[in-house]
């Protein structure tokens, strides 16, 4: 069968690049100055083609250079690599599937390369990981202009060895120019950095946010070639913001290649200007703020023990108005409500800044979109945020508050206001919803008054990301509490210009883009299935400790599933469907003069050994994994349902039916 020319041009560049990998032609000229030496008589210096080839065979040149050439074949719509099987064992693998990125050639793009790093000095002790040991792992997430990267992980060491390029296509947004080819002189006024976020992953599936990091991209427009090459210097976060965890090298290249690059000197003069205009930006809003504030002072003296947060502490330490921590987001097809948003947030796990030493106060640490949702967890303003983000981008007037729940621990929480005047208060830890009735504190003691059913106390401000309120009411108790934020008698409001100044994305803004939110990573089914088989063996073990047998029901089990089911519906929406038909089937599975037992409970980790030993210590759910008596039948259900950004919600469910013996 004859190749067309395309692929016959292709297959001979495959093999010239294979042969010079492996140095073939060196190694063919010393056969053959080995071969002249041996074999060949002085006066007869001539080498026929077949002679040399008998050599190399001899030598297993060729043998070597055919083991390494690898073919694609065309399956199923899918290239595959082919790989020799052995023909005594069947190997169900399926082999690695090559990956090929679409260019557009009338498009600029930035090749971005991480070639390693050097000096993570806090894994300087680490010893090398064994093969198939489960390490540490780090793993560098990037998002530039609405796209986001992942690297693959490397494992935790003094000098990681990162290898993985990134292609961010440089587009504008400009109307009737998004598709043209950007020039260096267009490309020095897209001003959006590459954010960088370092993830570790420890041998338990625990992430821990490492580094972030805003790279300058645009000195490539400047450099020879259009290569450059970076070692980018990672400080810490929270507490350690100011200590160095360790040096990337990075490789920067336009391509195409730019026909003319710009001087250094136009570069640094961008960028001088652009810091210049953004410092005296954030200067008159600081001036501007410490004005509101006095003002909000002289209102009532008391006013100064009230939670009124102007700026908040990002992850590397610097200082941001609480405002640009909020932006209409929008979630694409991932989510499709505003109390499906409010799940999703709540599956996201919950973990207070980490402070070092005791005394216990609370480190604050607003982390940045892209840094939480990489880490999959943070504390509960990240989560206020993003709810209050999502909920902005379907619509609703939403604000994100500032106050305490009991004892006085400062929390933040959502609040939407309805057309119709009702106020309702989301939960974003819990996804819980309240609707806020204010009481009427000079009401005669006759009237009956609302009880609240939510476990706010003070509220101090309330923001979004284009208005601020302080809250000047005489009490700043939320049950007493009129959220009519246009009267300024109650709510100070902050210039709608001076926010914008400061808070909206734009040319000269150091606040950092929202990156999209990505689909989930994780089968649920496959998840589900070895969660299962993993808490089966769990059981079965620690059953066989306590000298006990067990026989596990499949049938129970799988009438498990629709509990499962309308618990995770009820939590997504609020509305309870299907125990009916539940308690139904149980009923017929489980025989007269037999016992049934159910413990559902639920997770937001797939970590099987922690969420056992979770329900260990719950005495119900260990009456059921130690049940005692007479035809004894365990039953275990799990089920996984993914969210955006491969958070997760888990429900796992044990039972056991048994016959009642008195």
């Amino acid at each position: 069968m004859a190749l067309p020319p395309a692929k016959g041009s292709e297959l001979k560049r495959l093999i010239q690049q294979q042969l010079q990998k492996m140095d073939v032609h060196g190694r063919i000229r010393e056969v053959l100055a080995e071969t002249i030496r041996e074999e060949l008589a002085p006066e007869h210096q001539q080498l026929s083609m077949e002679d040399l080839i008998k050599a190399l065979r001899q030598r297993g040149i060729i043998d070597d250079v055919m083991k390494e050439l690898k073919f694609v074949t065309d399956v199923n719509g899918k290239e595959r690599t082919s790989s020799p099987k052995p023909s005594t064992h069947f190997v169900d693998r399926e082999p690695p599937v090559l990956k090929k990125t679409n260019i557009d050639p009338t498009r600029r793009y930035l090749y971005l390369q991480v070639l390693g790093g050097k000096a993570f000095l806090e894994h300087l002790q680490e010893p090398d990981p064994l093969p198939g040991q489960i390490c540490s792992t780090f793993t560098l997430c990037l998002h530039f202009r609405n796209q986001r990267f992942r690297s693959k992980p490397v494992p935790c060491a003094c000098e990681p060895d990162f290898h993985d390029g990134f292609l961010l296509e440089v587009h504008k947004e400009s109307l009737g120019d998004g598709s043209k080819m950007v020039d260096a002189t267009t490309m020095l006024s897209v001003c959006d950095p590459v954010h960088m976020v370092l993830i570790r992953t420890d041998t338990f599936g625990e992430t821990t946010l490492v580094a972030s990091y805003f790279l300058e991209w645009r000195s490539v427009l400047a450099a020879e070639n259009g290569i450059t090459n970076v070692a980018v210097e990672l400080l810490g976060v929270g507490t350690e913001s100011k200590v160095s965890v360790g040096v990337l090298n990075i490789r920067l290249e336009m391509y195409p290649p730019l026909s003319k690059t710009l001087s250094p000197e136009i570069t640094n003069t961008q960028f001088t200007l652009e810091r210049q205009k953004i410092a005296e930006k954030e200067r008159l809003f600081l001036v501007y703020a410490k004005q509101w504030w006095r003002e909000y002072l002289q209102i009532r003296p008391t006013h100064n023990s009230r939670l009124v947060k102007i700026f908040a502490q990002d992850e590397n330490g610097v200082n941001r108005p609480v405002c640009s921590y909020i932006r209409p987001l929008r979630a694409g097809r991932l989510l499709d409500t505003p109390r499906q948003a409010a799940r999703f947030v709540s599956v996201l796990g919950y973990e207070r800044a980490p402070v070092i030493g005791g005394g216990g106060g609370k480190q604050e640490q607003w982390c940045t979109l892209l840094a939480f949702i990489c880490r999959n967890k943070g504390d509960c303003e990240d989560h206020a945020n993003l709810l209050c983000s999502l909920l902005l981008g379907y619509g609703l007037e939403a604000f994100v508050c500032v106050g305490t729940k009991a004892k006085g621990v400062p929390h933040t929480w959502v609040m939407t206001c309805g057309t119709d005047g009702t106020v309702t208060f989301w939960e974003s830890l819990t996804g819980h919803r309240y609707i806020h009735r204010p009481i009427n504190p000079d009401d005669p003691p006759i009237v009956e008054q609302p009880k609240p059913l939510y476990p706010y106390r003070t509220i101090g401000c309330v923001f979004n990301h284009q208005k601020f309120y302080g809250n000047c009411q005489p009490s700043d108790a939320v049950e007493v509490c009129v959220f009519d934020l246009h009267d300024e008698s109650r709510w100070k409001p902050m210039s709608a210009e001076a926010i914008k100044s400061v808070c909206s994305p734009g040319t000269a803004s150091s606040v950092p883009p929202f990156p999209p939110l990505c689909a989930s990573a994780i089968d649920a089914a496959v998840t589900s299935n070895d969660l299962e088989l993993q808490l089966r063996i769990l059981v079965s073990e620690h059953r066989k400790d306590l000298g006990l047998s067990t026989v596990w029901d499949d049938h129970l089990s799988y009438l498990l599933s629709p509990a499962l089911a309308a618990y995770e519906l009820e939590r997504a929406t609020g509305i309870s469907a299907g125990n009916e038909e539940f308690q139904d089937a149980v009923r017929r599975a489980v025989p007269d003069g037999h016992t049934f037992k159910g413990f559902p409970i639920h997770f937001v980790y797939r970590n099987a050994r922690r969420a056992f030993a979770t329900c260990l210590r719950s005495p119900f759910c260990e009456e059921i994994i130690c049940c005692r008596g007479d035809q004894v039948r365990l039953a275990v259900r799990v089920r996984v349902f993914a969210y955006p950004e491969s958070a997760c919600a888990v429900w796992i469910m044990f039972a056991c039916k048994y016959r009642s013996v008195l």
